[in-house]
């Protein structure tokens, strides 16, 4: 197939170089040229992967028409606050027959919409494909195994991604469940921060196994409130990827939380990683949801709270630990175990 990448940092230029080690043709689109890994007089991927050798066949540009000009596919990978901006733009040169598989995570701000329902809004009729799990950019462009899932109303456009990027290195699952995968992609980075400032302040393995755990129930009580799948949350795009952000120090949101409970600021944070970090918009737009619609998040609340309030991180850990007893397997006013849960 060919395709085009849309969005240069890490993880688009990873996506590219794996698609074309899948012997697809690639276009690799990117805002600035300076920041794309196609430098004049270089033969790595500088500045994104200064140590990989770049690829015979990658074709960077700066022209969005060019880039997706006979695209039979089209990825996504862009931050999470700038892809309605990018599908405005996209939507006057999108070829007819393209397939648009969203590989960014998070939440808009201030709308608090997933990232497929921004799409749908600006491109209601194309086909979609999500495209989430445990991976990082630089497993991929290392060669590593993985796993993702592809997400599609459509189970043909779902078997379609699968194909294309399935193989030795990546093995791809499907799923009918669009919005529990985009839910999943998103509320990880938040519990990831919180997994981060845990261990910053020193609490421990145990401390972050117990936050991960009720981590996942508040995935599960927000993402069922919202839609999702509580098996989707269960698999590679929310269990895997909720563990995996939350335990690696290559995840730029456990890193914002390892500096935060280390009594850095989010300021000098933020600078000191020089890159989108998801987590800290998405925690605004989650906690907002979570007063929305009476959803009980106590971890997300504290992050939030840390994040924008000045909440002070140790604090925020002893708040959490002081909190009202309760049975671990809350059952839902429908009865069903770990459904929302309205704020105690």
């Amino acid at each position: 197939m060919r395709w085009a990448v849309l969005g240069g940092g890490h993880w688009g230029t990873a996506l590219a170089v794996y698609l074309l080690r899948q012997r697809h043709t690639v276009q690799l689109w990117g805002r600035r040229a300076e920041r794309l890994p196609c430098q004049p007089g270089r033969t790595d991927l500088f500045p994104v992967f200064p140590e990989c050798a770049r690829p015979q066949g990658l074709h960077c540009t700066v022209d969005l028409a060019a880039a997706v000009e006979g695209s039979e596919g089209i990825v996504l990978a862009v931050p999470s606050h700038a892809l309605r901006g990018l599908l405005t733009h996209l939507h006057p040169c999108l070829p007819p027959t393209a397939l648009l598989v969203l590989a960014s995570k998070g939440l808009e701000v201030p709308s608090a919409l997933r990232l497929d329902q921004v799409l749908r809004e600006i491109l209601p009729e194309v086909p979609l494909v999500v495209l989430s799990g445990p991976s990082f950019a630089h497993d991929l462009m290392l060669g590593k195994p993985l796993a993702m899932t592809a997400a599609s109303t459509d189970p043909t456009y779902a078997q379609r991604v699968a194909e294309a990027f399935g193989g030795a290195q990546m093995r791809v699952y499907t799923s009918d469940d669009v919005a529990g995968v985009c839910l999943g992609g998103a509320i990880k980075n938040v519990l990831a921060i919180a997994a981060g400032i845990s261990d910053g302040l020193g609490n421990g393995d145990s401390a972050r196994a117990a936050l991960i755990t009720r981590g996942m129930a508040e995935l599960h009580r927000l993402g069922t409130a919202l839609g999702g799948r509580i098996e989707t949350f269960m698999g590679l795009a929310g269990a895997g990827d909720l563990i995996l952000t939350s335990c690696s120090d290559l995840s730029r949101n456990r890193r914002v939380g390892l500096g935060l409970g280390g009594g850095l600021s989010l300021e000098a944070v933020l600078r000191g990683i020089g890159e989108e970090a998801e987590g800290v918009r998405t925690a605004q737009a989650l906690f907002q949801l979570a007063q929305s619609l009476g959803v009980d998040m106590p971890i997300t609340e504290q992050v939030y709270r840390v994040l924008f309030e000045g909440a002070a991180p140790r604090a925020a850990s002893d708040e959490l630990m002081r909190r009202a007893l309760r049975s671990e397997l809350h059952v839902s006013d429908d009865g069903t175990p770990g459904g929302a849960a309205r704020t105690e």
